[in-house]
């Protein structure tokens, strides 16, 4: 029996909170990893699916991209990705001695990106040329190819991005949205102060407060976000 893992869409609006609110609001739980793999083997629970799909398709997507995968071929590799896991879970077993999630997830991810370019030898081909190229090109001309980095390393970075993404998004769902605008544009866009206010039309005041009571919180949600994603799984698909 397969699993096809599809996203579902919530029509519903989120309730928006104010930033005094906010603190309360993030210090509630997210589900630990462990308890949603353990979840994932009853393959009939469709709504811990779409959390395990949602939590992680812009992970292995993005992955997928920066070995050389086309779009299109990414998309698919998620796919695969999900269904081998859902292949896979009902023999899982919880041991953080042996290897953290985010390890074995890169081990099925990276084994469907290789089952991928073996069945499609002339895009592993395509796809070494570029990093050739950059290789030879100055050191001061080239800029990074990402692949021309180790897969480990492209998925550190990938995964760093996907959790600072899902605590951008759990954050947008607890604040207004002309708080979450001044949040983003100044901290993560590092935009200048005077230049937030101006777009917003709000004053550079209002832009300090909301730094000032949203940063705090939300680095610290990350923190719990990275920490609630490991997990361990026994073996790799």
């Amino acid at each position: 029996m397969l699993v096809r893992v599809v996203p579902v869409f919530c029509l519903c609006s989120p309730e928006k909170y104010g930033i005094f609110e906010l603190k309360t609001r993030l210090r509630r739980p997210i589900p630990t990893r462990a308890s949603l793999l353990v979840r994932l083997k009853d393959w009939d629970d469709q709504a811990s699916w779409r959390e395990f799909h949602d939590t992680y398709w812009r992970l292995i997507h993005n992955f997928a991209l920066k070995q050389g995968v086309a779009e299109d071929a990414a998309k698919d590799i998620v796919q695969e990705t999900l269904l081998s896991v859902a292949k896979a879970i009902r023999e899982f077993q919880y041991d953080p001695q042996k290897c953290s999630f985010k390890s074995w997830l890169l081990s099925v991810a990276r084994n469907r990106v290789t089952d991928h370019f073996r069945r499609h030898p002339r895009e592993r081909e395509a796809r070494r040329a570029p990093a050739a190229a950059t290789a030879r090109t100055s050191t001061i001309e080239r800029a990074p190819d990402p692949r021309s980095l180790a897969p480990e390393d492209v998925w550190e970075e990938e995964w760093r991005n996907n959790v600072t993404e899902l605590a951008l998004e759990k954050l947008k769902a607890q604040v207004s949205t002309k708080h979450f605008q001044i949040f983003y544009l100044h901290v993560i866009k590092q935009q200048p102060t005077a230049k937030v206010a101006r777009a917003l039309g709000v004053s550079i005041g209002q832009v300090y407060l909301v730094k000032h009571r949203l940063k705090g919180a939300f680095e610290k949600a990350a923190r719990k976000l990275q920490r609630e994603l490991e997990a361990s799984p026994e073996r790799v698909v």
